[in-house]
C-alpha cells in the first residue's frame, strides 16, 4: 500500500475499539506501532485524533496511511502466531462457562489481557486457542489489569462482541470484585464517588503514569477528569490490620478500584503503584503490604460478573475461584469464601 486511505466503518463493525477494528485488517501491524501512528496522527477518524482505546461508530471515517506492503492486508488472512502447546493447556485451562455465543475464563494474575508496552504473551493474542471449532477467534468485550485476575468475558462473534459491549456500556451487567485492603475501612458500607483524572508519567512512552482522585466538585473543571463511583463492602476483618471487601465499580475507568481504596486510606494489598511498597504510610493510612507470609502480589480478583444472555436472555451469573496468592492469604487470616454472600450489595442503598 502506497496512498492514505479512507475507510468507513460498517454497521457490524460498530462499537468496536480502534486498535482491535485495525488488527483485524491489517493483521501484521503491531500494537505498539498502532499506537504510535495514533499518537503521531498519522491514524485519524472523521480527520481528528483519536487513541486505541476510542470506540468506532458506523458510517465513521477511518484515515490509514501509507504502509508497507509487507505488511498490508493481505488476500488470505494471516495465520495466528503458533501457540505452544503449554500455554494452549494453561489457557484452555482457564474457561470457567462456555456456549455458542460466549467464552468466560478466568484471567490468571500477571498474565495481560491485551497487547501494549512491552506485553507480547496475553489473553488477546492466545485467544486462538480458545476457538473450539470457530473459523475466528473469539474477541474481547472489555479488559482486567496485567495483575488483577478473575472473570474475563470474550464473544465468539463480531454479533456478539457488539451486544455485549452494548451491555457493559450501558450497565446492564453486574461486576463484584473481591480485595483485601490495608486497615478496615469505615462505614463498612459505602460510595465512594471521587473523579479521577490520568497524571502522566515519567518513564519512556509515559510509563507510569497513574490515575489521581479529584473531589467530585471539581471534576468539572478539571481537564480530562471523569467521574467514577465505586461500591464497597466490608465482608470480613483481621482486626484493625485488614480487611476482605467487596468492591462493585458503577463506572469503569482506569485503576478506579485501586485508586480509589488508596484515597480512602485503606489501599489493596499488594498495591505498590497506588499505597506504597511499605508496612505503614504515617499520615496518609496504611500503607500496601502486610508483610510476614502474605504475598506481595495485588490481591484485586473479579470474582463475579451477572448479566442477561444477550441470545437467551438467561441470567448468567458467573463466578471465578481466587487466584493460588490470595487463596493463601485468605486461609492464612482465617476467612471462608463460604461466609460471602453471592451479591454483597443485593440491599444496597
Amino acid at each position: 500500500m502506497n496512498s492514505v486511505q479512507l475507510i468507513e466503518v460498517t454497521v457490524d463493525e460498530a462499537d468496536q475499539r480502534l486498535d482491535r477494528w485495525f488488527r483485524k485488517r491489517f493483521p501484521q501491524i503491531g500494537q505498539g506501532r498502532l499506537e504510535k501512528l495514533c499518537r503521531k496522527g498519522e491514524i485519524r477518524v472523521d480527520g481528528g485524533r483519536v487513541k486505541g482505546a476510542t470506540r468506532l461508530e458506523a458510517g465513521q471515517s477511518v484515515r490509514i496511511p501509507p504502509l508497507p506492503a509487507e505488511q498490508g492486508r493481505t488476500s488470505q488472512p494471516k495465520r495466528p502466531d503458533t501457540i505452544s502447546l503449554e500455554d494452549t493447556r494453561m489457557i484452555q485451562n482457564t474457561v470457567i462457562y462456555r456456549d455458542d455465543h460466549i467464552i468466560a475464563i478466568n484471567k490468571p494474575a500477571g498474565l495481560a489481557s491485551q497487547g501494549g508496552s512491552g506485553q507480547t504473551r496475553h489473553v488477546d493474542g492466545l485467544a486462538a486457542a480458545l476457538c473450539f471449532g470457530y473459523d475466528e477467534k473469539p474477541r474481547l468485550v472489555h479488559r482486567l489489569d496485567k495483575d488483577t485476575s478473575g472473570v474475563l468475558l470474550l464473544a465468539r462473534t463480531a454479533k456478539m462482541a457488539t451486544a455485549l459491549t452494548k451491555a457493559f456500556q450501558a450497565r446492564t451487567t453486574r461486576k463484584i470484585y473481591w480485595a483485601a485492603v490495608a486497615g478496615s475501612p469505615h462505614p463498612k458500607k459505602g460510595t465512594i464517588r471521587y473523579g479521577l483524572v490520568k497524571a502522566p508519567g515519567h518513564g519512556p512512552n509515559g510509563a507510569g503514569e497513574k490515575m489521581i482522585c479529584i473531589h467530585p466538585d471539581e471534576v468539572e473543571n478539571t481537564q480530562d477528569a471523569k467521574y467514577a463511583t465505586t461500591d464497597y463492602s466490608v465482608l470480613e476483618e483481621a482486626g484493625k490490620r485488614t480487611s476482605w471487601v467487596a468492591l462493585a465499580p458503577i463506572t469503569g475507568r482506569t485503576h478506579q478500584l485501586r485508586a480509589h481504596m488508596a484515597e480512602l486510606g485503606h489501599p489493596i494489598v499488594g498495591d505498590g503503584k497506588y499505597g506504597t511498597n511499605a508496612q505503614t504510610n504515617e499520615g496518609d493510612g496504611w500503607g500496601s503490604q502486610l508483610g510476614g507470609d502474605i504475598s506481595r502480589k495485588l490481591h484485586l480478583h473479579s470474582r463475579t460478573i451477572m448479566l442477561e444472555h444477550p441470545v437467551s436472555k438467561a441470567q448468567l451469573h458467573l463466578t471465578a475461584p481466587l487466584p493460588e496468592h490470595m487463596a493463601n492469604t485468605w486461609e492464612m487470616l482465617g476467612w471462608s469464601v463460604k461466609w460471602a454472600p453471592a451479591d454483597p450489595f443485593e440491599s444496597f442503598s
